[in-house]
């Protein structure tokens, strides 16, 4: 192939992605608004109001996902930086998590093993294959290392990162709910449960609510990430 073959290959993806970015970030700023005009209610996430029409606007046009994620992975890049922004408002209340090290370790390990635990007996009594409920078992922490933890127990990447998304966006809605109805007011609790159990997005949410909540959700997210990447393989490989 000639040089300017290769050019305009690598200049048409680089469009490509360039314009799938643009989409995404079109959909999700409206996403925001609708959010905003509606007073902030956590039933109109983001995240939801903005892939509802990014999935109809690919099956109608017949486009493949993969094509999509040529701009998706950019995006997709910036969760770390975004991630290690929570190091500041973690610095802000530094002590308050400081005075809590100790329910959290316990609600860590208690809020960790029982998302895999579910996600695997759910899977199970709804007759999924083996390779989908390995795919559930991390859906409670980032995709990027859901999609590793997947890869490495026998599981699909991709078919992990959606349970991942599903399970935040479940997470950010009805999180709020879920608090008033058991009567929890701490913060710091709601934040920590949002983080174990629905990651970036419940975090992005608790934020949303406020910095405390944010915080303690952001910490949780980190920590549940660690400790399931660590252990849930080597579980997964010792009674598989």
């Amino acid at each position: 192939m000639s040089d300017i073959g290769i050019k305009l290959i690598y200049w048409d993806r680089v469009f490509e992605a360039g314009f799938w970015i643009a989409v995404t970030l079109f959909f999700y700023y409206l996403a925001l608004r609708i959010q905003r005009a509606l007073g902030g209610t956590p039933l109109a996430n983001p995240v939801l109001l903005a892939a509802a029409p990014i999935i109809g606007l690919l099956m109608a046009a017949d486009i493949w996902v993969g094509d999509y994620m040529g701009g998706g992975q950019a995006l997709l890049w910036l969760l770390g930086p975004a991630t290690v922004g929570i190091a500041v408002p973690l610095y802000r209340n530094f002590a308050r998590v400081r005075s809590a090290l100790l329910p959290m370790a316990a609600a860590l390990v208690i809020g960790s093993t029982v998302a895999v635990v579910s996600a695997v007996l759910i899977g199970e009594m709804m007759g999924a294959s083996v390779e989908t409920v390995r795919s559930l078992a991390p859906k409670s922490v980032t995709t990027p290392i859901a999609m590793g933890i997947a890869d490495e127990i026998g599981g699909y990447p991709s078919l992990a990162a959606a349970f991942v998304i599903l399970t935040g966006i479940v997470g950010a809605v009805f999180g709020a709910a879920f608090f008033r109805l058991l009567r929890i007011r701490d913060e710091r609790a709601k934040g920590f449960a949002m983080g174990i159990a629905a990651h970036g997005i419940g975090t992005a949410r608790a934020f949303q609510e406020n910095e405390v909540q944010g915080t303690f959700s952001g910490v949780a997210m980190a920590l549940n990430g660690i400790v399931t990447a660590l252990v849930l393989p080597l579980l997964w490989l010792a009674f598989s």
